[in-house]
């Protein structure tokens, strides 16, 4: 479960560096955009690490979606912004053990 959230808070913050303005937007168009490629799969495998996990999985599928619009420039440093707002808040959550099933009571069946 650690995994999940060290990915979670990874992709988050490699999703908050891509979405400053000119650097995010300069990293992108000098690596060819193949750094969009690279996010796409980083954000596949949070999915399913999370999935695994029962952790959110708003903020992966966020990512993936950012991942394939990114190209368009405002808007692909808005969802960067975005996504990256998404993974770090649900990255930042503890996470609550799930309560035991309560037994039926006496004489019930």
């Amino acid at each position: 479960m650690k995994a999940a959230k060290n990915l979670m808070l990874i992709t988050g913050i490699f999703e908050a560096v891509l979405g400053i303005p000119v650097l995010g937007g300069a990293f992108v168009m000098l690596s060819g955009y193949t750094l969009l490629f690279a996010t796409l799969a980083l954000h596949i495998v949070t999915l399913v690490l999370c999935s695994q996990h029962n952790r959110p999985v708003a903020g992966s599928i966020l990512g993936i979606v950012t991942s394939v619009l990114a190209w368009i420039p405002v808007l692909g440093m808005l969802m960067h912004i975005a996504t990256a707002i998404v993974l770090l808040i649900t990255a930042a959550k503890r996470e609550v053990p799930p309560m035991p099933p309560i037994p039926p009571a006496p004489g019930s069946f």
